[in-house]
């Protein structure tokens, strides 16, 4: 089976043992063609079930437009969600600029397929893993270098947007916005191929095959029709899927190890050095991990509040091994300039531009928690080999 560049798969049909019939439908998220197909597919076949390439929380957002006012800054920065929250918008804001530069909108053969499902009478069956789980498992799977290259790759594809060429067009109607814009970083990181492309095919070709109904149409991207086809008579587990991995035992070595190190060369200098290389190092360390912090707070146009709250926090929090500089500014913002309905409102036209991240309250919330932690970070290692050299002095 293979798949043109102007031309989406032919629906593939087939019966079950039981007398089940699956029409399974490989369509292009950003072509009219495939939007036009599904709705007649539909309105021919008349299916008991229509299963969409939808997670819950990307069905809500097409069902309901206003589902930003509901946001809770609070619990996303408590439950250290930021990161992945802003990853999510990022993601959002190139598809719009791809919708506005070539009057197409990304996911209208999902949206054809459930206005098509409601006209009909059809049951909906949402087959894809929640975003924020596939996020969540590609973040684990990458370091904080990968990290950083990641939110740099997806900024960089904000502002470049405007330049993208027809040929990339293409490439969306074969693979999704996510995989085309992490394409670079799964050279470097191969699990990025298994939990982007490997896992999703497994979860989508389950949850197709067990949707209720005598007769199934399913409408899902072209490119995950293979493996769909592939996965399709194992049985897959979807719990293992839909769970993110523990942290790996070397995690858990250097998350307490590091912190213990840096308090362990405190000791020493001021047992072995003496008191005035002892707070030689502490002074150093303070000064480092504070002028960074800080200036990841400016970067992030943070109130002097907040600027002053990552400055003295990141010095305690660095040799912390659960909570980060970050979270603790993060909060502050949010405290002392909440986000009011109207940034919620704006949210899906402010995440259009990068001006637009730094001019609503919610985005630049989340914009202070990922550049203070980084500056955070960055001072720290930064600090490791200056507080090095004071003690072997």
């Amino acid at each position: 089976m293979t798949i043109s560049n102007n031309q989406e798969i032919q629906p593939h049909r087939f019966r079950t043992p039981d007398g089940r019939e699956f029409i399974l439908a490989g369509t292009a998220h950003v072509s009219r063609q495939s939007a036009d197909m599904v709705t007649a597919l539909i309105a021919e076949e008349a299916p008991d079930t229509v299963c969409v390439e939808l997670c819950e929380q990307r069905y809500q957002a097409i069902r309901d437009k206003n589902k930003w006012r509901e946001m809770d800054i609070f619990k996303v920065i408590k439950e250290k969600k930021a990161f992945l929250l802003l990853a999510n918008l990022l993601l959002a804001s190139f598809q719009k600029k791809i919708a506005e530069k070539f009057g197409v909108q990304p996911g209208q053969d999902m949206i054809a397929a459930l206005a098509a499902a409601d006209e009909h009478g059809a049951d909906i069956h949402l087959v894809d893993r929640e975003i924020r789980t596939t996020l969540a498992r590609a973040w684990k799977s990458i370091g904080l270098w990968g990290k950083c290259k990641l939110m740099f790759q997806m900024i960089i594809s904000i502002v470049g947007a405007n330049e993208i060429e027809e040929e990339e067009i293409e490439q969306l109607k074969q693979e999704d916005v996510l995989q085309m814009l992490l394409s670079e970083l799964e050279q470097s990181h191969p699990a990025l191929q298994k939990i982007l492309i490997d896992e999703r095919d497994q979860y989508l070709a389950q949850k197709i095959k067990t949707a209720p109904g005598k007769k199934i149409v399913a409408v899902v991207g072209a490119g995950h029709m293979p493996g769909i086809r592939r996965y399709w008579d194992q049985d897959i587990d979807i719990a293992r899927l839909d769970t993110q991995p523990p942290p790996g035992k070397m995690k858990d070595i250097l998350k307490w190890g590091i912190p213990a190190a840096i308090i362990a060369a405190f000791v020493a200098g001021f047992i072995y050095g003496g008191f005035d290389t002892g707070t030689r190092m502490v002074g150093l360390w303070v000064g480092v991990n504070s002028l960074m912090a800080a200036i990841g707070a400016i970067a992030a146009w943070a109130h002097p509040l907040t600027l002053l709250s990552a400055a003295a926090s990141a010095p305690l929090t660095s040799v912390s091994p659960v909570i980060g500089a970050g979270w603790i500014a993060g909060l502050v913002e949010a405290l002392v300039r909440k986000p009011t309905v109207g940034d919620l409102e704006d949210l899906s036209e402010d995440i259009a531009s990068l001006k637009g991240f730094w001019k609503n309250r919610a985005t630049r919330i989340l914009l202070v928690v990922a550049l203070v932690n980084l500056g955070s970070a960055i001072g720290t290692f930064a600090a490791i080999p200056l507080l090095l050299n004071l003690l072997s002095a």
